[in-house]
């Protein structure tokens, strides 16, 4: 005799771990019922084309409204949104064509655009009159680049001294819960700069990437993204203001393809300029300097405004591979001239695009960011709501 129907939350639970055994990464985060997790890992792989009726048939539960009334109709809208990517991925593990910008709408509740190569050309003329030295642009912008790396034996005396004041800010802000911890950790071979890996009970595990040099003109960037007020601060007060305080369980999951990630990322990114200002680099100066680190805080300024498109050239590669169907070789060749990376960083760029987990996960950044950055509009208030509301792209577009 089988038990009643599993709810709306512990089915979408279901299905999330359920695709995440087809595709590695997949689940970001977990920390909700154990119980839920051991049955899905107990189980036989459930097909793809299995997965696609599923998530079909829960938005069409959804969507009928027909019991479960505590839900109410945020979280239902919530939950329907993000039962919608993973249909989406579903589909795509099942083998079915979808266009590349339908695939990233559908995920993330944006659609991405290409960027009109001008911009990219205008950013260059503006980096050639900020950068110093003589010679073409591209050599000069990859060496000054690359002459800011922070020496490996720094940097952990580096993210422990941005990482205090980074706290301290958000704490006061906007509050951290009690018991709230992080451990860094320094890694290889990955696709991505840094991951917050949050493990439930106020924890995170960060990790940053060696693969390529950390440069002092990102560092500050990727502790705040990763740690205050970014990843960590969301999950450990959602974890508590949604989860412990009003049993919201479908937050204890954070898998890839939702809407969830737009807005994290689109939040993380924000967070250094929420705490610090729009242009912090004069207090990272007084972080690295003491630390023997390279920083001219005056020049990393001019650069960062001057070269702020440059960041598109990274959605026109996702274009170029997945709706274009270009060669990697050419991919790589492309975010070289245009973004004015050298090769490894262009061919980590295309590593990171052509990983299974994460291939339209970029507009995730190159939405998220303008967007969280236009609802905040300058006021902490409204990016607490970020920390601490369910909400998506179309709450902040509204």
């Amino acid at each position: 005799m089988s038990g009643p129907e599993p709810g709306a939350v512990e089915r979408y639970l279901e299905l999330a771990l359920r695709i995440g055994r087809h595709v590695d990464g997949f689940i970001d985060a977990y920390y909700g019922p154990a119980e839920v997790a051991a049955r899905v890992e107990a189980e036989t792989v459930h097909a793809p084309a299995a997965l696609v009726a599923d998530a079909a048939r829960l938005i069409s539960d959804l969507d009928a409204g027909e019991g479960e009334p505590e839900l109410g109709a945020t979280r239902r809208r919530w939950i329907r949104a993000h039962v919608v990517g993973l249909h989406t991925s579903a589909r795509k593990l099942a083998g079915e064509p979808i266009d590349y910008a339908d695939e990233v709408e559908l995920c993330y509740g944006v659609r991405p655009r290409r960027w009109d190569e001008a911009e990219f050309e205008e950013a260059h003329r503006r980096l050639d009159e900020v950068l110093p030295g003589t010679g073409p642009l591209g050599e000069r912008y990859v060496a000054w680049r690359e002459a800011q790396a922070i020496p490996p034996e720094t940097l952990p005396a580096v993210i422990d001294s941005l990482c205090d004041d980074l706290r301290e800010r958000t704490d006061r802000l906007f509050g951290l819960p009690d018991g709230e911890h992080i451990d860094w950790e320094l890694v290889t071979d990955q696709p991505w700069s840094g991951f917050n890996y949050y493990l439930g009970d106020l924890r995170s595990r960060v990790a940053i990437n060696l693969d390529l040099p950390v440069l002092s003109t990102s560092i500050a960037h990727l502790v705040a993204h990763e740690a205050y007020p970014g990843h960590h601060t969301e999950h450990t007060r959602k974890e508590v203001g949604l989860v412990r305080e009003r049993g919201h369980l479908e937050e204890t999951i954070f898998p890839v393809g939702t809407p969830q990630c737009l807005l994290a990322e689109g939040l993380a990114d924000l967070g250094l300029e929420v705490v610090m200002g729009r242009r912090p680099e004069a207090t990272v100066a007084e972080h690295l300097r003491p630390l023997g680190v390279r920083y001219d805080a005056e020049v990393a300024a001019q650069v960062a405004v001057a070269a702020e498109a440059l960041d598109h050239v990274r959605g026109n590669v996702g274009f170029l591979l997945h709706a274009d169907g270009a060669d990697e070789s050419d991919a790589v060749e492309y975010g070289m001239r245009w973004g004015l990376v050298n090769r490894d960083r262009a061919k980590k760029m295309v590593q990171f695009m052509t990983d299974p987990t994460w291939r339209a996960y970029i507009s995730c950044y190159l939405e998220g960011l303008p967007l969280c950055r236009a609802f905040v509009d300058g006021d902490p208030a409204r990016f607490q709501r970020l920390l601490d509301d369910q909400l998506l792209p179309t709450d902040l577009a509204a």
